[in-house]
């Protein structure tokens, strides 16, 4: 688990193919990687991923085939910069909502508008994820936990401050760039208990 606030944008080094598989290298950046152990859970560009090869500023991640055709990770090339959370702790502070890593779909960015020193961002996503997408629910946009401000069809917006522009990839994002999006697991278990027959 994780709580969609990230830690550090680290970029992909290489991606070697592996049959239908890839290895993803990823340099970690400012990510702290002194208390990661072979084997831990790092959500990279919100997908949850095993750490592996773990080295001197850099992990590497075996991606499934089936991951790389639902999330943004099978278009991923050396360079391209990704959001990075290690793993939720017990004692950590929840200081956005709890996230899985288990991503839902793939968006689109439709929008950005300035708005004072922020900016608002409108995001089209698949008709069935909307259904869970709700004004003033969360939402894990590449890993980030979001407030979502409007819903109107199949897009949504949220609002930037700019303490997220800095310390994400949102940052390097425009009109058109796909992401990956997470419902909220609330959404989701309502949905299964209503729809279980008494």
């Amino acid at each position: 688990m994780f709580t969609g606030i990230i830690q550090a944008v680290g970029r992909i080094k290489a991606r070697e193919a592996r049959g239908g598989d890839a290895r993803l290298l990823i340099d970690a950046g400012a990510l702290e990687l002194a208390d990661v152990a072979e084997g831990d859970s790092i959500a990279v560009a919100g997908v949850c991923l095993t750490a592996l090869d773990i080295g001197a500023g850099s992990f590497a991640a075996d991606v499934s085939a089936e991951t790389l055709r639902l999330t943004t990770l099978g278009t991923l090339a050396a360079g391209d910069t990704v959001n990075l959370e290690k793993a939720l702790r017990l004692a950590d502070r929840l200081g956005g909502h709890l996230v899985s890593g288990h991503v839902d779909g793939v968006g689109e960015v439709a929008a950005v508008h300035d708005d004072g020193a922020s900016q608002r961002w409108v995001f089209g996503a698949p008709p069935a994820l909307m259904r869970y997408i709700a004004v003033k629910g969360s939402i894990s946009i590449d890993g980030t936990s979001l407030t979502v401000n409007t819903v109107d069809g199949s897009r949504f917006g949220v609002t930037l401050i700019p303490h997220t522009l800095a310390m994400t990839t949102f940052g390097t994002r425009k009109a058109g760039d796909a992401v990956n999006l997470e419902v909220d697991l609330v959404a989701r278990y309502v949905e299964r208990l209503h729809a279980r027959p008494a």
